[in-house]
């Protein structure tokens, strides 16, 4: 179970402080797409997500991590002027692994948002990296995730029985 704590819990991605995050030794950031920075039908990045974006660049390299395909990665490539790594493969390693030895960064120095214990949370304490959970911020699901979430809804409820993880009890 551990493997699906985060390190922090956040509502969003806005609520996320990211100068806690620098002064921790963070320089790399890794987002999950969708339900994360957009909803699942949402093609191209909002005006909000381009002003976070240019104000986290100051100090991070930021990077879209996703399982979602390059097609679908473009739009935000383009518009939000980051890379991107496209059919992750979340939670095994290797695109991980790839981005550490790309930007020559040592696990300490990456933190990893998203929205699913299953992938985002675990691909990133299977790296040893930081890992930050953030509610999902769209209802509509693909079909895999709606299978992700039914088991992530065993998990939550594990833990929440451990008082850990529990809804809306943010923690950094």
């Amino acid at each position: 179970m551990e493997k699906f704590v985060p390190d922090m819990y956040q509502k969003n991605i806005y609520d996320i402080d990211y100068q806690k995050l620098k002064k921790k030794g963070i320089k790399c950031l890794l987002f999950d797409l969708d339900n994360t920075l957009v909803p699942v039908n949402v093609d191209i990045p909002t005006k909000k997500i381009k002003e976070l974006f240019n104000y986290l660049e100051r100090d991070f390299k930021v990077i879209i991590i996703s399982n979602s395909n390059k097609k679908r990665l473009i739009p935000f490539k383009e518009g939000l002027n980051v890379d991107v790594a496209a059919s992750a493969k979340k939670p095994f390693k290797t695109k991980y692994v790839k981005i550490m030895e790309m930007y020559k960064f040592k696990e300490h120095q990456i933190a990893a948002i998203g929205d699913q214990l299953l992938t985002d949370i675990g691909g990133a304490n299977n790296m040893g990296i930081t890992s930050i959970l953030v509610n999902p911020i769209g209802e509509y699901e693909k079909f895999g995730t709606k299978i992700n979430r039914f088991i992530e809804g065993f998990i939550k409820r594990k833990l929440k029985r451990k008082n850990i993880l529990v809804k809306g009890e943010y923690y950094d």
